[in-house]
């Protein structure tokens, strides 16, 4: 027993060899969690603070983040926390549907529209009547789509394709990028008036290495769930396992995180998770840190001397001071980035 670890802290999580008390023990860190957003962190408790307050009005909200960091998970949260929770939550991804179809799948269409148009078809918009419209990687929305997506957002209402009649939509927009909408703006690659309409109330989601406190926690609700789903038992890990695990730097985030699990749960014969050290070593000396945006490396270090400061900005101890700017010119870029500073 020595040798594993059956808990990520045994003062935290009994350790009596009983699987229900254990995810009870796991249940009970979830306090500040919404829908499967599982962590206790600084960092997420911000986030799920700022869901709470945007989610009871009808405001835009662009969520900001790394690919797999959860970004339809908190969208699913804003709008199970919203008034319009009675009606199901509409997604459309930019990025995933073809640029040649994007303008029908949104907008709808009429019959005979364009080739292949044989009946009338709703878009997107309207499916959202009523309801929460997640539009992920909107910065993948081709430049001519973008008039036709700031006037439905201003004036809730849009026309079908091979149509001229106007139809009205009561909709909510939760958008999503990975990309820097700033520099596509400064770029001429993404509408500034629309940038500035859908970043009405920003929300930045943390990188899983910007919260590694996060990641025990993750790696046994994947555990359990993958486990229940698989009928299989397991309650420990090796505590050399779980250092390398914390350690990790995720470029994948925590989807990465859920597969390596799901993918350990497949190996595992017995009540130990086979988390392949070997495998993991492997990864741990090969990986390099992609590089980053200049966006993202700015924000890291901007994040880096506000914790270091205690989120003072200005004064000769300051962040603005220790990072060598003027007061104001951090508060642009903390606005920007979607940096905001911590409620007491």
């Amino acid at each position: 027993m020595s040798s594993l670890a059956r808990s990520v802290d045994p003062q935290r999580f009994p350790h009596d060899g009983n699987i229900t008390n254990r995810e009870n023990a796991l249940d009970s860190f979830r306090g500040d969690s919404l829908e499967e957003i599982i962590g206790n962190s600084v960092a997420l408790r911000l986030v799920l603070d700022k869901v709470r307050t945007v989610a009871v009005t009808d405001s835009a909200v662009l969520l900001l983040g790394e690919t797999g960091t959860g970004k339809e998970l908190v969208a699913r949260a804003i709008h199970n926390l919203s008034p319009r929770i009675n009606h199901a939550l509409v997604r459309a991804d930019c990025a995933a549907i073809p640029a040649g179809l994007l303008e029908s799948e949104l907008f709808g269409h009429e019959k005979g529209a364009y080739t292949g148009a044989v009946a009338q078809v709703i878009g997107r918009f309207e499916a959202a009547h009523r309801s929460t419209l997640f539009l992920d990687e909107v910065g993948d929305m081709p430049l001519e789509l973008q008039p036709k997506l700031l006037r439905v957002l201003q004036e809730q209402e849009l026309e079908r394709l091979g149509s001229n009649r106007t139809v009205r939509v009561d909709f909510r927009l939760v958008a999503a990028t990975n990309r820097n909408l700033p520099d596509m703006v400064e770029n001429g690659r993404f509408r500034s008036d629309l940038y500035y309409r859908l970043n009405v109330f920003p929300i930045a989601i943390p990188a899983l290495r910007e919260r590694p406190e996060d990641i025990p926690l993750l790696i046994w609700h994947f555990v359990r769930k993958y486990a229940q789903r698989m009928k299989k038992y397991i309650d420990a890990i090796a505590p050399e396992h779980m250092q390398a695990l914390t350690q990790y730097h995720w470029p994948g985030n925590i989807r990465e995180l859920q597969n390596l699990i799901e993918r350990s749960v497949i190996l595992s014969s017995g009540k130990i998770l086979n988390v392949g050290l070997t495998e993991l070593r492997d990864s741990l000396s090969a990986f390099q840190p992609k590089a980053r945006t200049l966006a993202q490396a700015e924000r890291a270090h901007i994040l880096q001397a506000l914790r270091e400061t205690e989120w003072v900005i200005g004064g000769p101890r300051g962040a603005s001071a220790l990072l060598g700017v003027k007061r104001t010119t951090l508060l642009d870029k903390m606005r920007r980035l979607g940096i905001s500073r911590p409620e007491a």
